[in-house]
């Protein structure tokens, strides 16, 4: 739950631009979904939210994890780009990856 807020209010913070947070929105070679992405604030922003989500978690972990993460991320990536221009499609995509980055934040072995 805390890294959510935290993420809440890192992306409030950040400044607009004309990309999402993982690529160039300006680019002429985008395929469907990132065009679906650049075209919708929320999609735009749940992008922002699981690349910071994803580099805060890699930057915690030594090589072995982060590259299982990082595994995953391109497994994900692939499904996403299914998705087309399905905004809907893409919509869950992007729910079921943060949810999966949050169950490896909770997993995380902390102190109380």
């Amino acid at each position: 739950m805390r890294l959510a807020l935290c993420l809440s209010v890192v992306i409030a913070l950040s400044p607009l631009t004309a990309a999402a947070a993982s690529f160039d929105c300006t680019l002429p070679t985008l395929t469907p979904n990132e065009l679906a992405i650049c075209n919708n604030r929320d999609l735009n922003d749940a992008d922002v939210q699981m690349v910071t989500t994803l580099n805060l978690l890699t930057g915690l972990f030594g090589m072995g994890r982060r590259g299982a993460i990082m595994d995953d991320q391109r497994a994900w990536l692939q499904s996403r780009m299914a998705c087309g221009a399905d905004v809907a499609c893409i919509r869950e995509s992007y729910a079921r990856r943060l949810q999966d980055l949050q169950a490896v934040y909770d997993s995380i072995d902390r102190p109380l």
